[in-house]
């Protein structure tokens, strides 16, 4: 590793220990909560919300760290390279059986490191929060169907990639970005399509007020939208949501089934929000973001693996199997600092959709009630602190949506 290559990499993981720190200390005394929240909100409210989320993000962060520990262990020991070694031993030196080998091992020890933060945050604590209506069976089922998803697509992506290092060995990183660009334009329509059946069944609103409410907001909005799907939530949560997702011909607008019990207004406030994702083509605008910092991310992981491994990049061929250790350290850590950037884009286009909402629905008090009801029921931290906000949020805070419906109804 070159002199340049090590400050990188202490640079790297020092800010990420920073903010890893920082992240922490904020969970741990987030502050005061401003005073207009004491109008929607009792004291009791907001403690028991901010009780729960400390429990969340204590578990997710806690999970971050295990997992970059064990990465950073791999990649400043001889561990990673003793195990490529050993396993081109056992395929007789053939490569990519090797590589296979290699990547299932070091996808089981990240797995199996982060399964107990994972069970305990979506598990055990929706049940004793009084979220979770799913069984233990369900719940294993849930974790075995997507593991099993993970490894194949990320098994396939590796291979694919570490193909590119050997036909392409200084633009590798062109041809994947070139590739994961195209792979998230179909991922994205098929998702909808494949994956969400996987794991929930799909049905058309015909009932109550929400065809009448479609209607009627799609022809203000100037949209096409034939039906919107209601999703069987209720089968693992008492939480309530809605998402927009899809491209082309499968865009669609699903609603949480436990959403549908809410007022009629508040409902109408959700479908409108979620048309002005569709009318103003966030999703495609965030495929376009994703496309630009994947480019920058593959090729600052080139740039930093050519200055540490110069020798192994160097010899002729794919990539040595240990080279996957560093790869995933550095996405992991680079993934964790870019957060701010990828979170204020999120949280600026969740703004917009908010604001085309209001204009849609002409009601600022049903978005008012429905953001205070949301926060209540799903126990949402109404007033994060700003680090944490800036670090990991990806929408507005509850209180920051209510003054935003506020300051459009003074405008009215």
């Amino acid at each position: 590793m070159t002199a340049r290559a090590g400050i990188i990499w202490t640079l790297l993981l020092i800010v990420a220990g920073f903010f890893s720190l920082a992240f922490i200390f904020y969970t741990l005394f987030p502050g005061q909560v401003p005073a207009n929240a004491w109008q929607y909100f009792t004291p009791g409210e907001v403690e028991r919300a901010r009780r729960y989320q400390q429990i969340m993000r204590l578990a997710g962060i806690l999970a971050f760290l295990a997992q970059t520990a064990l990465l950073v262990w791999l990649v400043s020991s001889t561990r990673a390279a003793a195990w490529s070694d050993g396993v081109l031993r056992l395929t007789g030196g053939r490569y990519y059986p090797a590589l296979i080998i290699y990547f299932i091992l070091v996808w089981l020890l990240l797995k199996i490191i982060g399964l107990p933060f994972n069970f305990y945050s979506s598990f055990i604590v929706q049940h004793q929060w009084g979220f979770s209506t799913q069984s233990l069976a369900s719940w294993w089922l849930d974790y075995l169907k997507g593991s099993a998803l993970d490894l194949v697509l990320s098994g396939a992506g590796v291979i694919l990639l570490f193909l590119a290092t050997g036909r392409w060995p200084h633009t590798w990183w062109a041809a994947a970005g070139l590739f994961l660009s195209g792979w998230l334009f179909v991922a994205t329509f098929l998702w909808p399509l494949v994956v969400a059946p996987l794991f929930n069944r799909f049905q058309p609103v015909t009932e109550g007020p929400v065809p009448t409410i479609v209607t009627r907001l799609a022809d203000r909005a100037g949209l096409k939208i034939d039906q919107i799907l209601v999703m069987d939530a209720s089968r693992r949560t008492t939480k309530a949501n809605a998402y927009f997702t899809g491209l082309g011909a499968t865009k669609r607008i699903v609603l949480y089934d436990t959403l549908l019990a809410y007022p009629p207004d508040e409902i109408e406030a959700v479908v409108a929000h979620e048309i002005a994702h569709w009318q103003r083509g966030h999703i495609t605008r965030g495929l376009l973001w994703g496309i630009l910092a994947n480019f920058l991310l593959l090729g600052l992981l080139y740039a930093v693996l050519k200055l540490t491994f110069t020798y192994e990049i160097a010899r002729p061929g794919p990539y040595p199997p240990h080279l996957l250790v560093a790869m995933l350290l550095f996405l992991q850590l680079v993934s964790f600092l870019g957060q701010p950037v990828q979170n204020v884009i999120s949280r600026r286009y969740e703004t917009e959709a908010d604001r085309v909402a209001l204009e849609l629905i002409g009601n600022p008090r049903a978005m008012i009630n429905l953001q205070v009801d949301l926060a209540r029921k799903n126990l949402g931290d109404i007033a994060p602190p700003p680090f944490i906000e800036w670090l990991t949020s990806s929408h507005p805070s509850a209180l920051a949506r209510i003054q935003a419906a506020e300051a459009y109804s003074r405008g009215q």
